[in-house]
């Protein structure tokens, strides 16, 4: 066991409230809790073990113990322990206390996986909002920008874009307004961690569980570290010839922060690949208001009379990039969901030669 990381005693009864644990979650884990199980939440996630934070009795206060995790793994990557799951942990199993159940998300962030996989990757769980770092030491992506902000609507949490690096340039109030005309309904903040400017508008706008996602080199850690008050990630330079980061953080890391609230700290993303498409209407909401004028209910958007999203581009209201930006992430989608059907049937299918063999095994001659 760690050291006991103490709790603001002004804080509700449970030890681990100011980690995000509620009166619903009390009244889901009675049944674990009868049972002789502890709950836990997960700050960060290894091959094999985990640091999980559960309460600690001597002090009032939580304490980290590492954990076996290998008993809740087996099923589908989506399914295994994350960052930001609760967890009923057993701390009396041998040589080391192990995950014996996990609880239902209450959401999470979850990719496409690398590559021309269709399975998904969870980032973290359990999180009340996301921050969407983006570095303003180089231009930004505004494609990536809007893939970053589908990945958070997807989750179920809204999104908040965080422009970082301010102190770098001259311009942020011009960039930051080309970012909100592609976040509709999203706060775009403008801070720099060197300065501190914007950081105190920022702590106040993240309180429970906020998750922290961007490319390498967005300065994520060094944010991390400046709303932690402490160096908690280790730091890199970004490439001189293209502000580009290396990898940083290597893996997701629940951290508190000392104004209440935590802080999931996640690797740097160089593949944004959805996975669903639901946050695509919420990251393209003024696509999908249009949409709903069209002709026809059907609209493909494409040469349909009567389409009032071609209408607005021919008009100069949408940017053709926009729409271009939108029709990209709506195919890949499309195919995401092809693959997946067809991996699920195959999945069926293969399980159910299995059990055929298994039946004609028990048939004797």
């Amino acid at each position: 066991m760690s050291d006991a990381v103490l709790i603001d005693a002004a804080s509700p009864a449970s030890p681990l409230s100011g980690y995000g644990w509620t009166p619903e979650l009390d009244q889901l884990f009675a049944p674990l809790a009868e049972a002789g199980l502890t709950p836990g939440r997960l700050a960060r996630v290894d091959r094999g073990q985990a640091d999980v934070i559960v309460a600690d009795p001597a002090t009032g206060g939580a304490l980290t113990v590492r954990a076996d995790t290998r008993p809740l793994l087996g099923g589908e990557a989506i399914h295994a322990p994350c960052t930001g799951d609760w967890v009923a942990v057993d701390l009396a199993a041998t040589p080391l206390p192990a995950l014996a159940a996990l609880l239902p998300r209450g959401n999470a962030i979850i990719r496409k996986g690398a590559g021309k996989r269709s399975d998904g990757q969870v980032l973290a769980a359990n999180v009340d909002q996301v921050l969407v770092a983006v570095s303003l030491a180089a231009e930004p992506d505004l494609g990536r920008i809007e893939r970053f902000l589908a990945l958070a609507w997807e989750s179920g949490a809204p999104p908040l874009v965080v422009l970082t690096k301010a102190d770098l340039v001259d311009d942020a109030g011009f960039v930051r307004e080309d970012v909100e005309r592609i976040a509709p309904g999203v706060t775009v903040l403008v801070v720099s961690a060197e300065t501190g400017d914007g950081l105190d508008v920022l702590r106040a706008r993240t309180p429970g569980t906020s998750a922290l996602i961007g490319q390498s080199g967005a300065g994520k850690s060094t944010l991390t570290n400046a709303l932690a008050g402490a160096k908690r990630m280790a730091v890199q330079q970004t490439r001189d010839g293209d502000q580009k980061g290396r990898h940083t953080t290597t893996t997701r890391e629940l951290i508190p922060l000392p104004d209440g609230g935590v802080l999931i700290d996640t690797p740097g993303l160089r593949e944004v690949g959805l996975y669903g498409g639901e946050g695509l209407d919420l990251a393209f909401s003024e696509i999908e208001e249009l949409a709903a004028e069209c002709r026809f209910h059907d609209c493909a958007h494409e040469s349909e009379p009567g389409c009032a999203v071609l209408a607005a581009i021919a008009d100069g209201v949408l940017p053709e990039r926009r729409m271009a930006s939108y029709r990209k992430l709506r195919r890949e989608n499309e195919w995401i969901a092809s693959r997946t059907d067809a991996r699920l049937a195959s999945e069926r299918a293969r399980l159910w030669r299995a059990r055929s063999r298994e039946a004609r095994g028990r048939i004797r001659p």
